[in-house]
């Protein structure tokens, strides 16, 4: 993600991305801020999944949702203004290959306050409510995502001009909406008509599991060719290196739900096919996604070493390490493994940190 006063396709503020004072205004207001709405609603939600309880964990649950919506509502508002007043920039932000691919974000905000909306916001709000504004919001992030994971494919093939070997970690973001629909639909599933319009939600967010996973396994060797071929990222973008674990924990998180939603929705064939289906996926997925937590911290710890400064790539620390807590947390349920637990518990606390550090970074550099 770009500093605050650059688009993304620009040098960073000081060489590493450092950014000391940065300025925001309406004119350079991109869509990668919508990770700024991911991180913090992540929490909540994540929050939510653990596989245990703890005085008060509730409580910053609901206040962190309640300051993700807000959060949304704001950028919501500035967006629109921003294509009102600077239809040029936004223009200039689709076609650039360095900033289209963000669009994505908008997307996963969308479908990340809903789901805390559901989860948690429905202590504040009532359930009616919550499960009202789940669907508005899930709905609406679906559709922006599908439009994403086409809309911006099709953009870098036929407007975009890609220099070789710059294949990034980015290129995930307009991907992964669609798998976050699969892992927060099954939550709306229960408040639907029983029968048909219960089943085909439940094939429906497969579907979107599908779409996700298929053309996040094209993208993925293209990061990884360019990593081994081209060696490591820009000091700035490293953090990006942790979005590759977004639809790693997502689609972990996806089955998990999905299989929790099976029973009397479908045959108990296909219910049993789909918890077992949980475990053999999500347990391999997983592992692949704690390697990879461990290569991508090794990367960041190098770059630190280097001069790494302050950027909004580092919001990349967070969405995508909350879903593998949410992961970890659904095969802890569906296993009954301790170590699982344990795992998600570790993971969590991370992601707290992780947020803590980038949103008081951010607020800090913007009052610089």
């Amino acid at each position: 993600m770009s500093t605050l006063t650059h688009a993304p396709s620009r040098p960073p503020a000081a060489p590493g991305g450092t950014a000391p004072g940065l300025r925001l205004t309406l004119r350079d207001l991109g869509p990668n801020w919508y990770a700024t709405v991911m991180g913090t609603a992540i929490v909540a939600n994540a929050g939510a999944a653990l596989p245990l309880t703890a005085p008060g964990l509730r409580v910053a649950c609901r206040v962190v949702w309640a300051l993700s919506a807000v959060l949304l509502l704001t950028l919501l508002t500035a967006r629109a203004l921003h294509w009102a007043r600077h239809r040029d920039q936004a223009r200039r932000h689709l076609l650039d290959p360095a900033v289209a691919p963000f669009y994505g974000c908008l997307a996963m905000a969308l479908l990340a306050v809903g789901g805390g909306t559901l989860a948690v916001g429905r202590d504040v709000i009532g359930a009616p409510a919550a499960v009202a504004a789940d669907a508005v919001l899930w709905t609406a992030g679906t559709l922006t995502g599908l439009a994403a994971a086409a809309g911006i494919p099709y953009l870098m093939v036929t407007r975009h001009r890609i220099p070789e070997g710059s294949a990034s970690p980015v290129w995930l973001l307009p991907l992964v909406p669609p798998m976050v629909s699969a892992a927060l639909g099954p939550a709306l599933i229960p408040h639907l008509p029983a029968g048909q319009p219960r089943e085909a939600m439940l094939l429906g967010c497969y579907a979107l599991f599908g779409i996700s996973l298929l053309l996040t396994l094209a993208v993925l060797p293209l990061v990884l060719h360019r990593l081994f071929h081209h060696g490591p990222l820009p000091l700035a973008l490293t953090p990006t290196l942790f979005l590759v674990l977004g639809p790693l924990g997502q689609s972990t998180t996806a089955v998990q739900n999905l299989a929790d939603a099976a029973p009397g929705v479908v045959t108990p064939v296909y219910a049993h096919a789909m918890s077992a289906f949980a475990v053999l996926y999500g347990v391999p997925v997983l592992g692949f996604a704690l390697l990879w937590l461990v290569l991508a911290s090794a990367m960041v710890v190098r770059a630190a070493r280097r001069g790494m400064g302050f950027a909004m790539t580092w919001w990349g620390f967070t969405f995508p390490l909350g879903t593998c807590v949410t992961g970890a947390a659904g095969l802890a349920h569906h296993t009954g493994l301790t170590a699982l637990s344990v795992l998600a518990v570790g993971l969590y606390v991370g992601l707290v940190g992780a947020v803590a550090t980038t949103a008081s970074r951010t607020v800090g550099a913007l009052r610089a």
